[in-house]
C-alpha cells in the first residue's frame, strides 16, 4: 500500500441511486481499517468547488447502508465544466490536505473526474451509480437491482387493476438510452410487449401482437415502455394511437418516473457498494488512478474511465428472445 495517500474525499454526483450511501460507509470505512482519514464532499462537484466538506469516520457512516439516496446530496454542476471551476476545485482540495478523491455518479461524473486528473494529475476513482445501468465495464451499476424490484412491485399492482377492469396499460420506466430496467422489468412482470430503445418493434407490430394476445384469450395486457423508446414521441401519443386503432382495450398510462430512484437499496445493492468501496481505496492506495470499478461475472474488475465513459452498455439479446417466448 502506498504511503503517500493520507487523506482521500468521497462525494455523490449527478441522479441519486439507492445504494450510494452504502458506497459513502464503505470508503469511510475502508480508509478507517488503513488508518486514513476521509472528507465527505456536500453536493458533488459544487461543494468541492465551494470547500463543503465534512469529516468522515467509522461511526459517522453508521445507520446509512440500509438508506436510499445520498446523505451527501448531490447536485449537477455547470461550473465544474470549466477550467476556472475545476481550478478553484483543485485549490479547496490541496487547502484541506485531500490527497485523492472517489467519485459516485455516472459518465458525466466520470468525465469530470477523468478531466481534473489530466489538469492536476489528481489521483481520481469512480464507482457506477445510476440506475440506468448504462455505464461500460460492469455488469450492474449500483441502484440498478433496487430499481428493479421497485418497478416490478408497482408493476404487479397495476396488473391487479388492468385484470379487473380488461384494461390495456402501458407502463413507462427510466431508462433515457438503454432499455436494461424495461427489458428486465418486462419480463420478470409478465407483460405482454417490452418496447426499448436497442429495438425498433414499430407501431404496425405493436398492434399485431396486441391484437394476437386479444384473440388468444387475453382480457388485459401490460406493456412496459422505456423512456427513450423511440416507437413514439411519448408514451401518451403511444396511448391515443393504440386508441385509434384498437378499440378492443380500454387503454391507460402510468408513467413510474422517480419512485424508482428511492428507497431502501436491495441486500445486491448494499453487497455490491461494499465490494465496490473497499476495491476503489484499495486501488488509490496502491497507486492506482482514473479507473472506475465495475462488476463482472461476480467479480470486482476496474476499467479506465476513459473507456467507462466512451464505451456502451450492451443490451442482453438473450433477454430479448425470452421476452419474444413470453408474450405468446
Amino acid at each position: 500500500m502506498s504511503s503517500k495517500i493520507k487523506k482521500i474525499a468521497v462525494l455523490t454526483s449527478g441522479g441519486d441511486a439507492p445504494g450510494m450511501n452504502a458506497a459513502i460507509r464503505a470508503v469511510a470505512r475502508s480508509c478507517a481499517y488503513y488508518n486514513i482519514e476521509c472528507v465527505g464532499v456536500y453536493r458533488g462537484y459544487e461543494g468541492m468547488m465551494e470547500g463543503d466538506f465534512i469529516s468522515l469516520n467509522a461511526r459517522s457512516v453508521k445507520g446509512i447502508i440500509n438508506k436510499g439516496g445520498t446523505i451527501l446530496k448531490s447536485a449537477r454542476s455547470k461550473e465544474f465544466r470549466t477550467k476556472e471551476g475545476r481550478k478553484k476545485a483543485h485549490t479547496n482540495l490541496v487547502k484541506e490536505g485531500i490527497d485523492a478523491f472517489v467519485v459516485i455518479g455516472g459518465d458525466g461524473s466520470f468525465t469530470g473526474a477523468l478531466l481534473f486528473n489530466k489538469e492536476f494529475n489528481f489521483p481520481v476513482m469512480g464507482i457506477p451509480g445510476t440506475i440506468d445501468n448504462d455505464i461500460f465495464g460492469t455488469s450492474h451499476t449500483l441502484g440498478y437491482d433496487t430499481a428493479l424490484n421497485t418497478a416490478v412491485d408497482v408493476i404487479d399492482k397495476i396488473r391487479d387493476t388492468a385484470s379487473s377492469h380488461n384494461r390495456l396499460f402501458f407502463v413507462e420506466v427510466m431508462g433515457r438510452d438503454v432499455g436494461h430496467i424495461a427489458l428486465n422489468v418486462g419480463i420478470g412482470a409478465g407483460a405482454e410487449e417490452i418496447l426499448i430503445p436497442e429495438e425498433d418493434l414499430g407501431l404496425d407490430r405493436l398492434l399485431e401482437s396486441l391484437r394476437r394476445s386479444k384473440k388468444s384469450g387475453k382480457t388485459s395486457s401490460i406493456v412496459v415502455v422505456a423512456e427513450g423508446d423511440k416507437i413514439g414521441k411519448n408514451v401518451f401519443e403511444l396511448k391515443d394511437y393504440i386508441d385509434e386503432n384498437l378499440e378492443e382495450y380500454e387503454t391507460r398510462v402510468s408513467v413510474l418516473g422517480h419512485m424508482q430512484r428511492g428507497g431502501s437499496p436491495s441486500c445486491f445493492d448494499r453487497v455490491l457498494a461494499s465490494r465496490m468501496g473497499v476495491k476503489a481505496v484499495e486501488c488509490i492506495l496502491e497507486g492506482t488512478s482514473n479507473y472506475m470499478v465495475g462488476l463482472m461475472s461476480d467479480k470486482i474488475v476496474i476499467t479506465p474511465l476513459k473507456e467507462a465513459i466512451k464505451g456502451k452498455s450492451k443490451i442482453n439479446n438473450e433477454l430479448i428472445r425470452v421476452s419474444d417466448i413470453m408474450s405468446v
